[in-house]
């Protein structure tokens, strides 16, 4: 395993981590995770794969340079990060996204930097109009706590209104021992929030003008949203793949293990042709 930094177009550095051998699979995070939540996928597809995680801007060892000078948190320096890695790593990659990260990997596909597939789990869309969704301005909100530096508030606005976690539930989270490492992310949120645009019903126009392989995968124990936003990429690119994992749900990344077939099969110099 190897650890190294590269540096994205407006002189942010971003980290870098890298094993295994074989074609090479660029692990994208989504909301709250670092390159650390997504290690061990890397490590199942690692006998077969060069699999390659990093801390997207803002998170873990990774600086956001636009933020700190007061530029905003604008989605194509994310892109532009993901370009930086794949550069690093050859010039060329297939990706795999989880929520939020499964929107920034076809994001990237869509803005034509050099992919050769990509699989997303569970990408956040508004695919069905009809289940609860936050307002418009939650956007707003959540950037204006982080550029305060407050990051229960952005962590508590995401879980409660972007995801609909009860109010009870989170008040529960801030107890327990997992909060230090959510509010650790909390204060990159508006990039996962700009990406999945939760209040915007979904349109599949801009997917059906992706060329590339795309997997989508959802567990059958996720929420009904999630299912729905998975299900709307099947159907909007062309020949994509639609993957249906048993007694999975969102947390998946805790459980590597159960994606591993689905992106082996998916990933093989012999699928992509």
């Amino acid at each position: 395993m190897t650890t190294t930094q590269v540096t994205s177009k407006d002189g942010s550095t971003i980290t870098v981590e890298t094993t295994g051998q074989g074609p090479t699979v660029v692990l994208v995070g989504g909301a709250f995770n670092d390159r650390s939540t997504v290690a061990g996928v890397a490590a199942v597809l690692a006998p077969h794969f060069t699999a390659v995680t990093y801390d997207r801007r803002g998170r873990g060892d990774s600086t956001d340079l636009a933020v700190a000078a007061g530029l905003g948190f604008q989605v194509q320096n994310e892109i532009d990060d993901l370009a930086a890695v794949i550069e690093h790593v050859g010039g060329h990659a297939a990706l795999f996204g989880h929520s939020s990260g499964a929107i920034l990997c076809l994001e990237a596909a869509l803005a034509g930097l050099p992919v050769d597939a990509v699989a997303v789990y569970e990408p956040p869309f508004r695919a069905d109009p009809e289940l609860p969704h936050p307002p418009a301005d939650i956007l707003e909100r959540i950037t204006a706590a982080a550029e305060k530096g407050d990051r229960d508030g952005a962590a508590s606005l995401f879980l409660g209104e972007a995801v609909g976690v009860p109010a009870e539930a989170v008040a529960g989270m801030k107890q327990g021992p997992e909060w230090a490492f959510l509010a650790d992310k909390a204060l990159s949120l508006p990039y996962d929030v700009a990406l999945s645009q939760p209040w915007e019903p979904a349109g599949g126009e801009r997917l059906a003008a992706l060329t590339v392989p795309v997997l989508a995968v959802y567990g059958d124990q996720t929420a009904p949203g999630l299912r729905a936003g998975t299900e709307f990429v099947a159907e909007s690119v062309p020949g994509a793949q639609l993957v249906v994992l048993p007694g999975e749900d969102h947390s998946v990344l805790r459980n590597p293990g159960a994606l591993e077939p689905a992106l082996h099969t998916f990933f093989s110099p012999q699928s992509q042709g």
